[in-house]
């Protein structure tokens, strides 16, 4: 799935703002009305919708069409990989503020020949020429990277994404698989209702940027008529997406890295002030990794490592394994406040160790045993929010778009694409219809940091993949779009299956809570608690413990300042292997299967 917008270090999505709006009915009690299984002829727990369920393939997107455009793919033969470039394809025309090939990608692929797990880390680097040292020259006075603008943009690396998935996986013919974007891009395609709310504030929010008049004036040109954003129900076109994305069918992987595309991306980043070259292009080249794991009671979690955030959800989960929140119960406030506390606790390891391997090199083993959690555990004080959180000790010796899809054959795919912030760095190279990320504004100007600037690194990303089995057996691929919150929601969807025992559709429609503030990878750090950010189907009584305990609390606020991500998933079940696809409530994408 396409990763949703993903969102800079602490910062507030968008998306998130606009979920303040659209949140569910509520008793007057602050619950979702269960007692009587509410509106809902089913169901122990609140749930927008049953699991969609298919037999021979599904996907979950957060685009209906994108949705059906991999179901198609499915049944003309394609793979569970196939679907999902195409529904990626797809999302980068109808979500540009999210996502596109001007931004990063990662994988988690369960591959049924093999019964074994595949990552793909498919995230570019900065310019190999630009030192630190120039590069602080050229910031001047500032002590953290610009957040828009040229000198933010890394090697884009969803393309190659795309091509060393389907050069593994892949059954049709690329151009097939891109095909139904293509002919949306040229056609066009109505907007739909939260999309727009999301483009037009995405939008506004680089008025107040010291992008160059020039760089505005692409972004409008591609992405607005007139400079009006389109409205829901309009219809949106983009010719040049089409055409890029016809060069990528025609000249394959090449047209992007060493060809045209390449050179019009570099020309629009030098222009800027920028120091990527085509060499930097050329030599990109993502990596096939190992997911790592964690067992949480019985369940085998699995993340992508560093550079990418994902162990802080396995963090969390060793720290919560050993409290019975079965009992305790998803409606306490004893639960929330240890979510809240293993949270702080693995946010302030992200802060410090998660990096590109390449250059720092994190102690994977050291922060994912159960001695590790075990001294972590001991901080978490039941009575009390804490207010700063360091990291602990190293070892001795030393709006994204997500998407997922299955197919007939077995093979199941969890899928994150972004542009990090909504419309990434701003700038549109001219003739391409996308716009470039805005990755390397995550990293820290910090030296000795371990994601500090460096010539040809990668910087420290929020998107993750996840993936769990059972006994060996592929169970789930899942994610949750929404940048530095994800980790958080990730174990809050699997505490709410595995502890709580909710469906993969209630799992991901129950209330979430959010904390934010947290201590950042790009040098920002937390002193006063974080806030807490819970939506209204949590209970009032519960949100006055946690204010008593010590958090600073926000509550089912319209006026909305964090997000509380998008989900999609994919559950199989282990007797009849039938699939269970669920899609986020809060956007308006849709499961889909056959």
């Amino acid at each position: 799935m396409p990763a949703a917008s993903d969102r800079p270090l602490g910062r507030v999505p968008r998306r998130a703002r606009l979920a303040g709006l659209l949140l569910i009915a509520m008793s007057a009690s602050g619950h979702a009305d269960t007692s009587d299984r509410g509106s809902r002829y089913t169901g122990e727990h609140f749930a927008t919708r049953s699991p969609v369920l298919a037999r021979n393939g599904l996907a979950a997107t957060s685009h209906p069409i994108a949705s059906a455009i991999a179901v198609d793919i499915l049944k003309q033969g394609g793979s569970a990989v196939d679907a999902a470039i195409a529904a990626n394809a797809m999302l980068g025309l109808v979500e540009p503020h999210a996502c596109g090939i001007g931004g990063d990608l990662f994988a988690i692929v369960w591959d049924p020949r093999k019964r074994a797990l595949a990552g793909y880390n498919g995230s570019g680097r900065s310019a190999a020429s630009l030192s630190y040292e120039n590069l602080r020259d050229l910031l001047g006075d500032r002590d953290t990277m610009p957040l828009f603008g040229a000198l933010s943009v890394s090697v884009p690396g969803a393309v190659d994404g795309w091509y060393a998935l389907h050069g593994r996986y892949g059954k049709l013919p690329l151009n097939e698989v891109l095909a139904p974007a293509t002919a949306y891009a040229r056609d066009g395609i109505p907007v739909t209702e939260v999309d727009a709310a999301l483009w037009a504030e995405a939008l506004v929010e680089f008025d107040g940027s010291d992008l160059s008049d020039d760089v505005l004036a692409g972004l409008r040109r591609t992405f607005t008529t007139d400079g009006t954003p389109p409205a829901a129900g309009t219809i949106f076109a983009n010719p040049d997406l089409a055409d890029s994305y016809d060069r990528l069918a025609e000249g394959g992987r090449d047209a992007f890295y060493d060809g045209d595309l390449g050179r019009r991306i570099v020309a629009a980043v030098a222009a800027g002030g920028g120091h990527l070259s085509m060499e930097d292009f050329r030599h990109h080249r993502g990596d096939w990794v190992d997911p790592v794991a964690v067992d949480y009671r019985g369940y085998r979690v699995f993340e992508m490592p560093p550079n990418s955030q994902g162990i802080a959800a396995l963090q969390m989960l060793q720290i919560l394994e050993a409290y019975p929140l079965a009992e305790l119960g998803r409606d306490s406030a004893d639960f929330w406040h240890l979510f809240i506390e293993a949270a702080k606790l693995a946010y302030a390891d992200r802060a410090s160790f998660y990096a590109d391997p390449a250059f720092a090199d994190a102690p994977l083993d050291r922060l994912l045993s159960e001695d590790y959690a075990d001294e972590r555990r001991t901080l978490i004080d039941q009575g009390r929010a804490s207010r700063a959180v360091t990291a602990g000790a190293p070892p001795p010796h030393g709006d994204t778009t997500f998407l997922v899809t299955a197919d007939r054959d077995g093979m199941m795919v969890a899928l994150i694409q972004s542009n990090y912030w909504e419309f990434g760095s701003g700038l549109v190279a001219e003739g391409t219809g996308f716009a470039l990320q805005n990755r390397a504004s995550a990293f820290s100007l910090e030296p000795g940091h371990a994601n500090v600037y460096a010539p040809g690194k990668r910087p420290f990303h929020t998107i993750i993949p996840a993936f769990v089995t059972k006994d060996g057996e592929p169970l789930m691929a899942f994610g949750v779009m929404g940048g530095y919150l994800q980790p958080q929601a990730h174990v809050q969807i699997l505490v709410n299956l595995i502890d709580f025992g909710m469906n993969v559709q209630e799992a991901g429609d129950a209330a979430r809570v959010v904390h934010a503030g947290d201590s950042q990878p790009n040098g920002e750090r937390m002193t006063d608690g974080g806030t807490v950010h819970m939506e209204a189907g949590i209970p009032v009584d519960v949100v006055r413990e946690l204010v008593r305990r010590g958090h600073t609390v926000t509550h089912g606020e319209r006026r909305y300042v964090g997000s509380y991500g998008g989900y999609q998933a994919v559950w199989r079940d282990p007797d009849t292997g039938v699939y269970h696809g669920a899609s986020e409530m809060r956007y308006d994408g849709a499961a889909a299967g056959y």
